[in-house]
């Protein structure tokens, strides 16, 4: 059955009878929720680090004379932008706040101007392959903290409860970068053929990996928008006192 619109059904927009609005209202609260959290937590500018855990908000921790705000703010545009390029965050966040369309089915507010994303701002859109590139840099980094959490400052092994979650996040977040359309096409998509040359038969075997995981973007990109930030979290609470990383030795 196909749903048609009727302007006098319901909300005058659709005549779906189920709640179409449910999801687009969670990603949006969603999306509010992370990203007030994240502006506080990179404007604190501190409480980013206690040991050898360092904060995924924070890293790379980079610390220059001239520069006399928060750290984070030189690191977060790149994980941000990467995000708010990202395919599936674009329909998400296009339905939840700018209602192009609501969800399928349902008369959006896309008026005669839309041009897609042909024209600015929306043009920018097309930047998310640089900001991978970007993001794949951060994500290496953030897999070194992971390893260096597992050693304390004096050099001794110390596996801990935080450093477990810092390894989670980052198998998170490896599933959603590598995952990512632009690092699929990377993979193989600009190939006409697969089976021609050994090369292309090994990018074949990693276009195919890729693809798997990107069957499941969406999975990904929320397990690891919410991983990063409970990460955030975990740190922040050891450095204030009022968590402790639980050693295991």
């Amino acid at each position: 059955m196909t749903n048609t619109v009727d302007t006098k059904a319901h909300t005058g927009r659709t005549s779906r009878t189920d709640n179409w609005w449910l999801s687009p209202l969670l990603v949006g609260v969603g999306f509010a929720l992370f990203i007030a959290y994240a502006t506080v937590r990179a404007f604190e500018n501190n409480y980013f680090e206690i040991g050898q855990f360092l904060s995924p908000f924070y890293s790379p921790k980079l610390i220059f004379d001239w520069w006399h705000f928060s750290p984070a703010i030189l690191i977060l545009w790149i994980p941000a932008g990467f995000r708010a390029t990202c395919y599936y965050y674009r329909k998400a966040y296009y339905r939840a706040y700018f209602q192009t369309p609501t969800a399928c089915s349902v008369v959006g507010t896309s008026g005669k101007g839309y041009s897609g994303e042909t024209k600015f701002p929306l043009i920018l859109q097309n930047a998310h392959r640089y900001f991978f590139y970007c993001a794949a840099i951060v994500l290496f980094i953030l897999w070194y903290d992971a390893i260096v959490a597992f050693i304390s400052p004096q050099g001794q092994f110390a596996p801990s409860v935080l450093g477990l979650v810092m390894v989670l996040n980052c198998i998170l977040l490896s599933g959603y970068t590598f995952g990512c359309h632009a690092g699929r096409h990377l993979c193989g998509g600009a190939l006409n053929c697969f089976s021609q040359t050994e090369q292309q038969k090994v990018r074949f075997r990693i276009w195919h990996f890729v693809t798997k995981l990107n069957e499941h973007h969406m999975g990904w990109a929320w397990a690891s928008l919410f991983s990063v930030g409970l990460t955030d979290l975990y740190v922040t609470m050891v450095a204030r006192g009022l968590a402790t990383p639980i050693f295991f030795l």
